[in-house]
C-alpha cells in the first residue's frame, strides 16, 4: 500500500524589525496551527531583511522544495514594503498595478479620511500573472502567485486572509496532538520514550522540559496523522510512566 503523500509547507518572515527584535512574531505559530487543521505541515522558517535580493533567494528556495510557500511583512503602503518586488523578481515577472486591487481598495477608503492616496495605491501592485487573497479585516487584498502566498505581516490582517483560505488548499490529515505530563526530568525518561515511540511507527513524541516550583518536569507530545494511534500511544506511556515511578498527568502540566 503507498503511503499517503505529506504536504508541506515553508513561510518567510520578512522584516527587519523582526530581526531587530523591535517587534515579536506571532505569525509562525498561527500559521503552523491553520496549516495543521488544513493537513499541511509547516516544516521550514526563515526570517530574512528587508533586502529584494534575500527575499528573493528565499522565496526561490523555499517555494521549489515544499507545497506551499508563505510569506508575511512586506506589502503596506510605505517604500520600504518590498515584498512584492522581491517576489516578483523571483519570478522573473513585472510588477503591476492590479486592477481588481486597486478597485477594492477604492471601494474600501471611499468613506475613509484621507481617501485612496498614492501611498495607499501601493498596495494595489502585484507580481504580473498574480491572484488576490480576500481580507476580511483591512480590505488590502493577499497575493496568490503559483504556489506561494503573500500575506500581510500585522498578525490579525494575516488571520483574516488565513481564514478566508480555509479550505481552499490540498493537503492531507491532520496532525493529532496528545500531550501527557510528568515531574519527570527527562533525562531520566528518555530510553522510556525512544522505545514508546520505536513500539508505534506512525507517531513522534516530543519531549519539553521545566522547572516549576522547585522541581523539574516534562510534557511529553504525541503527534501523528492517526488520531487513535496518538491516544493509544498516550495511554501507553502514561502507563509505562507509572511504572517507572511518574505519575502522569493527562493534558500535560
Amino acid at each position: 500500500m503507498a503511503k499517503a503523500k505529506t504536504w508541506t509547507a515553508a513561510l518567510v518572515v520578512i522584516g527587519d524589525e523582526i530581526l531587530s527584535g523591535r517587534t515579536q512574531d506571532k505569525n509562525v505559530g498561527q500559521l503552523a496551527t491553520w496549516l495543521n487543521g488544513q493537513g499541511i505541515r509547516l516544516e521550514e522558517v526563515r526570517v530574512v531583511p528587508d533586502r529584494i535580493e534575500r527575499i528573493a533567494e528565499a522565496v526561490n528556495a523555499l517555494r521549489a522544495k515544499h507545497d506551499y510557500l508563505f510569506t508575511t511583512g512586506g506589502i503596506g503602503p510605505t517604500h520600504d514594503d518590498i515584498t512584492v518586488d522581491a517576489v516578483a523578481a523571483a519570478f522573473e515577472v513585472p510588477v503591476i498595478a492590479h486592477p481588481e486591487a486597486r478597485q477594492i481598495l477604492e471601494d474600501y477608503y471611499r468613506d475613509r479620511p484621507g481617501g485612496l492616496t498614492e501611498a495607499r495605491l501601493r498596495m494595489a501592485r502585484t507580481p504580473k500573472g498574480a491572484e488576490l487573497l480576500r481580507n476580511p479585516y483591512s480590505g488590502a487584498p493577499g497575493i496568490r502567485i503559483d504556489n506561494v502566498y503573500i500575506l500581510a505581516g500585522v498578525p490579525a490582517i494575516a488571520a483574516s486572509m488565513l481564514e478566508a483560505l480555509t479550505g481552499e488548499l490540498e493537503g492531507g490529515k491532520p496532525v493529532t496532538s496528545v500531550t501527557v505530563g510528568a515531574r519527570a526530568p527527562e533525562s531520566d525518561v528518555a530510553d522510556l520514550l525512544r522505545e514508546t515511540e520505536a513500539a508505534n511507527p506512525g507517531v513522534a513524541i516530543g519531549s519539553y522540559p521545566f522547572f516549576r516550583d522547585g522541581g523539574y518536569g516534562s510534557n511529553f507530545v504525541i503527534r501523528s496523522e492517526d488520531a487513535e494511534l496518538a491516544q493509544r500511544t498516550g495511554e501507553e506511556l502514561a502507563a509505562r510512566l507509572r511504572e517507572a515511578g511518574f505519575e502522569p498527568v493527562e493534558g500535560g502540566l
